[in-house]
């Protein structure tokens, strides 16, 4: 459209021009508001390329952002399926000269070596994440059966589901 308004004011200038009015007032402003016509017309080009000039930069923007936002959130759902992995995996992970504990309250993992619970005195494991107390050492725990242990976690396990059943029961009602 700049365009067609740089041919029609150059169109009313050729149409001045062909009349012929001379030097009177009304030809001096006639020829004065076709200049400033035609300066408008080119300040309204100018304007128009450089809208043209920053659609395209805040196009690309969008674009790298859109891209940034689905490589960080898909690396966020990715550490999430893989913290959900490592939950179906904490009795199989490898801790070497340690073991882990879920916190009961925040259910945080909490690794503890072996090493430290070698000491004499009586010890308390607290959760990093909420600060309750997650093992207490008096010197038993070596004693249990690991057999028991995971029998004890399916328990809880079976536990877990029936009351979970329960909740659905109740939410269906």
């Amino acid at each position: 459209m700049s365009e067609g308004l740089k041919t029609r004011v150059a169109y009313l200038r050729g149409l001045t021009d062909g009349l012929d009015l001379g030097e009177g007032k009304e030809a001096r402003v006639l020829q004065k508001v076709i200049e400033l016509l035609d300066e408008m017309a080119g300040e309204i080009e100018q304007i128009k390329e450089d809208y043209e000039e920053l659609l395209e930069y805040a196009e690309a923007i969008d674009e790298d952002l859109t891209d940034m936002e689905e490589d960080f959130y898909d690396d966020e759902d990715d550490d999430e399926d893989d913290d959900e992995d490592d939950d179906d995996d904490d009795d199989d992970e490898d801790f070497g000269d340690s073991f882990s504990l879920e916190c009961p309250n925040c259910h945080e993992v909490v690794v503890v070596k072996e090493d430290f619970l070698d000491q004499d005195c009586e010890i308390e494991v607290t959760c990093p994440g909420c600060g309750s107390v997650v093992l207490v050492d008096d010197e038993d725990w070596e004693e249990e059966d690991p057999d028991e242990i995971e029998e004890e976690e399916e328990e809880e396990e079976e536990e877990e589901e029936r009351k979970e059943e329960k909740k659905k029961k109740k939410k269906e009602k």
